[in-house]
């Protein structure tokens, strides 16, 4: 690494609303570990709640950010056999418990990132096969967000779904269920742009502030009866705004024997009826993170059944990360947001 004796760049949260672009020193690599040289970086939608909340991290500890990202190995320590310096690879943020950009003591905004003890788990920095343009390097991490939502909530061809919130995650889930054969798909927002680029993707897309969504998803869905009421028949509901209104709706919205996929990530308390919940028995199934889905991705964007960069809408340098995340914030005008890590 040829960097200058003053450090790296590292963007981290110092406070409520406070991201600094921090000089911290240069990784050093230990004989478990690979230092990735990060190309790209997105900003994800937890990044703009940890930014929002002060971080997750000890007080007066800045918390580094940034978990959606590829890059080249830089370095790699003498017990890794698994990458070589030069390979192309996708950073699993969460492998071996390191937290990168979630709590841990790395992140991804920065020109070469640390990733500690990569030897005892291969998986943590997967390379990327030819196939895969760069482009899609660092839209991996939300697409198997969405894929292990899939997976949770067994989706499968034939089954109606909802998918509450047209951000990266919505539009990711939207794409993997059409991989698997879902065809009958309905997203739901109140952003224009992000509703035309859900239309793009060819499924019928409503606004979520219309007084008639429940009947404008029986006339999509067609209708279930539930003690005499009409209710949409839609079968599966994916919440992917974190909003707790939101996801309130959803439960009231769901008809008999529905799956309610909860995605977002919430920051508030829930009320929700479990008369009627019992009544309906709707299943409501969590779904945080990713397991395999890492490599499920990695296959699924080899098939050709994918193409993830149509949620990109923005590229920052890292030196404009405020304005990067200024931009991220704006859902009217953006939907995913990456940032160049090596300018």
């Amino acid at each position: 690494m040829k960097e200058p004796m003053t450090g790296i760049p590292q963007a981290r949260i110092h406070g409520k609303d406070d991201l600094r672009l921090d000089r911290i020193a240069a990784p050093q690599c230990g004989d478990d570990d690979v230092v990735v040289q990060v190309r790209e970086c997105g900003i994800c939608g937890s990044d703009l709640g940890y930014l929002a909340m002060g971080g997750i991290t000890a007080p007066d500890t800045p918390m580094p950010i940034g978990h959606e990202l590829w890059g080249h190995v830089s370095e790699a320590g003498s017990n890794v056999s698994h990458v070589s310096v030069g390979d192309r690879v996708v950073v699993q943020p969460m492998s071996n418990g390191v937290n990168i950009g979630n709590g841990g003591g790395e992140g991804g905004f920065t020109p070469y990132l640390l990733v500690r003890n990569a030897a005892q788990d291969p998986a943590s920095t997967l390379k990327l096969p030819a196939d895969i343009p760069d482009t899609w390097g660092a839209l991996i991490e939300p697409l198997a967000v969405a894929q292990h939502g899939a997976n949770r909530v067994q989706a499968s061809p034939g089954d109606r779904c909802v998918v509450f919130g047209a951000g990266p995650i919505g539009l990711s889930i939207v794409q993997v269920l059409q991989a698997r054969g879902v065809n009958d798909i309905v997203v739901i927002d109140i952003a224009e742009p992000r509703l035309a680029a859900a239309r793009q993707l060819g499924v019928v897309a409503l606004r979520g502030d219309a007084d008639d969504l429940s009947q404008q998803l029986v006339e999509v869905h067609g209708a279930a009866d539930f003690f005499g009421m009409s209710v949409p028949a839609s079968e599966v509901y994916f919440e992917a705004t974190g909003v707790r209104a939101v996801f309130e709706r959803v439960v009231n919205l769901a008809g008999p024997g529905s799956r309610i996929c909860l995605t977002g990530v919430h920051k508030e308390a829930a009320t929700v009826d479990l008369v009627m919940l019992l009544a309906k028995e709707v299943s409501i199934i969590p779904a945080m993170g990713y397991q395999q889905e890492f490599d499920e991705v990695l296959h699924l964007l080899q098939s050709g059944r994918v193409d993830p960069s149509m949620m990109v809408t923005h590229h920052f340098p890292l030196s404009e990360i405020a304005q990067a995340f200024a931009t991220a914030q704006d859902t009217d005008k953006a939907i995913k947001v990456i940032i160049d890590c090596q300018s």
